[in-house]
């Protein structure tokens, strides 16, 4: 799923962060630096707390990768250069040492056999590594408008052309053989720029949940005939990420005391369609989406795997590889109620990149499917650990 950043990092990009939600973290600019550093294996412990079955469909989505469209890359990783090959023979070596049901101590001694072990060193100026968790969301919706669902998410117009990538990473369009920008949401939205010319993919009946699937970039929608259709990121207008101004956080802490994901969205719900476009308009950058055969997908053309696939920057650390994580994840009651948060690790695979996930100081943990997946990245924005493993 393309990783357009979630809820929490347009809020925690601000620099905010609430109380009884999350922790008070900033993001820092990312900089040059030296993104893996080694370790030794007296620095770590390989600890996972989910079943192995999740762990293989992970690795082997990276294994088609490296079979398919990534058969011909080159990946650069802690000062060496890697074929697809070559990252291909050492994944199939970790998934054997991982079915391979030895003691844990064991399993760590093949791994620093077989890898070389890197820790991300994390921001530029702290040295902090930041997690956050972005989810699938499922929405009501129908192939055709109807009175409930009259929102619709468009596929990409002929007209839109990605040619390049710009010197700072954004694609270059054509629009009437003109590199520029595209539409924005308000053009779109508001303007309806876009009306009847055929270009409406599914109809959805709810405004803020559509915009939140713009930012997730891929979701589940299920049709009035209870069929499920799953959409994903095509193309979009190019235009620049922008974080949640803060005048609009200072009106939702004031109306609900504070400005948690939840309350984010709550608020959101409250607004008028005038006043609900108004804000809206403000996030120029747009999605068309098409529909998805599989899974929502990550950047590597594969299905992300809850809880085993992140979201990293490609420019710092190579798509497909396999990876350690160290963090607290919130745990909620049966009524959804925060009750603590308590520490974990797993192995999971790097598969998603994100708008908002720049330099090796960010990770996005894709959480899952729908409104549990959706608590847990609400809630999830903390410090911890991040390691590769890269072949020998």
């Amino acid at each position: 799923m393309k990783r357009l950043a979630n809820l929490i990092l347009l809020i925690a990009a601000a620099g905010t962060v609430l109380a009884g939600c999350m922790r008070v973290v900033k993001f820092e600019t990312p900089q040059t630096k030296q993104a893996l550093i080694p370790v030794s294996a007296a620095e770590i412990e390989f600890c996972d707390d989910l079943d192995l079955q999740s762990l293989l469909l992970a690795i082997d989505r990276s294994l088609d990768y490296y079979g398919s469209v990534g058969r011909n890359q080159v990946f650069h990783a802690g000062g060496k250069t890697f074929s697809a090959g070559k990252m291909s023979r050492s994944l199939q070596t970790f998934r054997r040492i991982m079915e391979s049901g030895a003691p844990r101590e064991e399993i760590k001694e093949l791994i620093f056999r077989d890898f070389d072990v890197y820790r991300a060193a994390g921001a530029a100026v702290s040295g902090e590594v930041i997690f956050t968790g972005y989810f699938a969301p499922m929405l009501e919706g129908s192939l055709k408008r109807t009175y409930r669902c009259r929102y619709p998410l468009y596929r990409a117009p002929p007209e839109l052309v990605e040619k390049s990538t710009s010197s700072s990473g954004a694609p270059l369009l054509t629009r009437n053989n003109e590199e520029t920008y595209y539409h924005s949401r308000r053009e779109i939205d508001v303007g309806g720029v876009l009306q009847n010319k055929g270009l409406e993919l599914v109809w959805v009946a709810d405004p803020v949940e559509l915009f939140f699937l713009h930012i997730q970039g891929s979701g589940r929608i299920r049709l009035e005939d209870g069929r499920w259709v799953t959409v994903g990121v095509h193309k979009t207008n190019a235009r620049p990420y922008r974080s949640m101004p803060e005048d609009i956080l200072q009106q939702v802490r004031r109306d609900r005391g504070s400005a948690s994901y939840a309350n984010v969205k709550a608020w959101l719900k409250d607004r008028g369609d005038d006043e609900l476009n108004e804000i809206l308009s403000y996030y120029e950058r747009y999605i068309f989406f098409r529909f998805l055969e599989k899974d929502p997908q990550g950047s590597i053309g594969q299905p992300v795997t809850p809880a085993r696939s992140i979201a990293t920057d490609p420019d710092c650390f190579p798509p497909g590889a396999p990876a350690f994580i160290r963090l607290t994840k919130p745990v909620f009651d049966d009524t959804g109620r925060l009750l603590r948060r308590e520490a974990f690790s797993r192995f999971v695979l790097n598969q998603d990149r994100g708008a908002a996930i720049k330099g090796p100081g960010r990770v996005d943990l894709f959480c899952g499917f729908g409104p549990e997946a959706e608590a847990v990245a609400g809630s999830l924005k903390e410090r911890g650990e991040l390691y590769f493993l890269l072949p020998k």
